[in-house]
């Protein structure tokens, strides 16, 4: 079994390409839910949303989030109510926060309407909340005050200056049933391209998940979201310097020094590899922007081969993949 840390669009992206190259049942994916909010009295769960989406089909890649061939018609009706569009539901979108509010509202865990609605929509790989606590990403700046990172990151564009970065209740939270064991017991662990600070940060503050990292029998690799100064796409290099690590693969290795043993950066970033593998850190470069379904797998298919050298022969295709035993491998001492 392979475990991925996810967040955002770089997470949903990497997941569609390890699902590419081998059988869904064998992913287990913990996914941030420090982006969850309450919109129009409905609860919704972004990246656990993208998840579910990529891994039913139904997710739009022209926008990397929502379902594809949606409408906005209940949009634009509530905006002619007056309440608030900022965030853009559409409105096959609204149907699945409509089916999760009702089952929360019904005494399900975030975990259990997560389970249910996975297996309406066919999805075979496990999807766990990071917690079924509530735990929300709260950005501090020094303009407007402190935001959710929702406000933040869509209805302001991140164009605000960030002076720290919160995850208020975390010291109250448990990690979601499940989380731990499928952590310490996968062949490897995969920290997927999400921002450290707001996509991963949130899942490594669960109090339980460090520890349990750090105790993984697997391998524990992570793919950096920055390519030379500057994050693939969205604000986590204004994030990493509110933290105090540098915008570089060097801020990415700091962020999870306490436990990673490979850090897997683009092409591009070769020469700053050199002075991170002096720490003692494996590091590997290879193209990691994911602009296509092929990009997406060969992506993961370099990853797997590094983290699980005996779970796939990058030489294979997706059929001879799927019917590849799983070995375990031993973290190194």
């Amino acid at each position: 079994m392979i475990c991925v840390l996810s967040g955002g669009t770089g997470g949903a992206k990497f997941v569609d390409g390890l699902r590419q190259i081998m059988p869904a049942e064998e992913i287990t994916i913990v996914v941030n839910t420090g982006d969850d909010l309450l919109w129009w009295g409905l609860y919704v769960s972004p990246d656990i949303d993208s998840i579910t989406y990529v891994l039913s089909g139904m997710l739009s890649r022209e926008r990397g989030w929502g379902v594809k061939g949606d409408t906005f018609l209940c949009l634009q009706a509530m905006g002619q109510l007056g309440e608030p569009t900022w965030f853009h539901t559409g409105d096959r979108d609204l149907a699945m926060h409509l089916l999760r509010s009702r089952l929360l509202a019904e005494g399900k865990t975030l975990s259990e309407a997560t389970a249910v609605i996975s297996e309406k929509l066919g999805v075979r790989a496990r999807i766990l909340p990071m917690s079924n606590s509530r735990v929300e990403t709260r950005v501090l700046t020094p303009n407007v005050g402190e935001l959710s990172f929702e406000e933040y990151f869509v209805q302001r564009w991140f164009q605000d200056p960030v002076s720290s970065v919160r995850f208020a209740g975390v010291s109250d939270a448990e990690a979601a049933p499940g989380v731990i064991d499928a952590i310490t017991s996968a062949d490897a662990v995969i920290l997927a391209p999400s921002n450290p600070v707001t996509s991963i940060g949130p899942i490594l503050a669960v109090p339980g998940i460090r520890p349990a990292l750090m105790r993984a029998r697997g391998k524990i690799a992570a793919i950096s979201p920055i390519v030379g100064n500057a994050p693939v796409a969205g604000p986590a290099g204004i994030l990493m310097q509110a933290q105090g690590w540098p915008c570089s693969i060097a801020g990415v290795a700091r962020a999870y020094e306490e436990f990673l043993d490979i850090l897997i950066c683009d092409s591009r970033d070769a020469r700053a590899a050199e002075s991170v593998r002096q720490s003692g850190l494996r590091v590997h470069c290879t193209p990691t922007i994911m602009r296509t379904a092929d990009d997406k797998a060969a992506l993961a298919r370099e990853v797997l081969s590094l983290a699980v050298p005996n779970i796939v022969n990058t030489e294979r295709g997706k059929d001879e993949v799927a019917g590849t035993p799983f070995q375990r491998l031993d973290r190194e001492s």
